[in-house]
């Protein structure tokens, strides 16, 4: 069963993020774990007597997939407004090069494509009942006030100091707000301004959610036993939590490749985002605060784990 909050974050996906009109046709696309989250958006699609056809694709690794996508694509000359193409995954975003081969023969401004990773109740409950005019106002407020900074000072109640310097002429900012553009892909959920720290130093005590580029069934939340990880010059050189489980996943994090450095400074700005789930996710990055990313990322395939420490909004941050 879908409940009506829920049901209004669908309305929004369609509405507010994908702008679907009377003459577009979609293409949905899911990956098992996200078969609800797909079901839920085709029957919103249907009701409102929009043509949409439904494909299966298998995470990462699927050789029918191409033909299956095939199949489902529209002739050009088939439709008059625009193709919209929307995919649900959990823990992954697969088949992208498969995606934009297949997409290549239509027109850029005909062509929208959305693509939704933590696919979950809590996707269309909280995240995506934000309307993108909003987190694009909220990103545009944080890059105005740091694009223009040298140097950074975060500081929390719960105890994060840290000391950044920024190189906005060597390291840009990115800003995920959930707005479409032409020959573009956006990705959900949104609400999130990001770059790359010239240097960073200081303490930053996590007491939100982690998220981590693997698949884990771990309980994300970081509420009742919060992470303190201690970084000099871009590098985390101590870090501690007073959970045993958790203080064990940290070291199997920080051990592998690369995963010491410090590879991302993020601001979430998705105000819907309230309480931390417990799933492993983009959803809890996106709440509003600040986030340490550490390791790096390449596609799917991981030179160290991509592991975020997130902790709550109270603070201030000094430019």
């Amino acid at each position: 069963m879908i409940d009506s909050r829920t049901w209004e974050g669908v309305q929004s996906l369609l509405d507010n993020y994908a702008r679907i009109g009377a003459d577009d046709i979609v293409v949905v696309l899911y990956t098992s774990d996200s078969y609800e989250s797909a079901a839920w958006v085709c029957a919103a699609l249907e009701l409102r007597e929009i043509p949409v056809n439904r494909v299966w694709m298998a995470p990462l690794n699927d050789d029918g997939f191409p033909d299956r996508l095939t199949c489902a694509l529209p002739s050009p000359a088939e439709f008059a407004g625009r193709l919209v193409v929307l995919t649900f995954e959990r823990d992954t975003m697969s088949h992208t090069r498969t995606l934009a081969t297949a997409l290549s023969r239509y027109e850029k401004s005909r062509c929208a494509v959305f693509r939704a990773i933590s696919a979950s109740p809590s996707l269309f409950s909280d995240a995506l009942r934000a309307l993108p005019e909003e987190l694009s106002a909220r990103n545009t407020a944080i890059l105005e006030r740091c694009m223009t900074a040298n140097q950074l000072s975060i500081k929390t109640r719960g105890g994060t100091d840290l000391r950044v310097t920024i190189d906005a002429n060597r390291h840009r900012w990115i800003s995920n707000r959930g707005t479409s553009r032409p020959g573009g892909v956006v990705i959900l959920p949104a609400g999130e301004v990001a770059t790359f720290p010239a240097s960073i130093s200081g303490v930053h005590v996590a007491d939100f959610a982690f998220n981590v580029n693997a698949i884990t069934d771990r309980d994300a939340r970081l509420q009742d036993h919060p992470a303190t990880v201690w970084i000099e010059e871009g590098r985390a050189v101590k870090y501690q939590c007073d959970d045993a489980a958790m203080s064990q996943f940290l070291e199997e994090c920080f051990r592998t490749q690369c995963a010491y450095n410090v590879g991302e400074l993020g601001f979430g700005t998705n105000f819907e985002i309230s309480d931390a789930i417990s799933m492993n996710s983009h959803i809890n990055e996106r709440r509003p605060g600040v986030h340490i990313g550490f390791g790096q990322q390449v596609d799917l395939i991981q030179c160290g784990i991509d592991f975020r420490l997130l902790r709550s909004p109270s603070g201030s941050i000094q430019a």
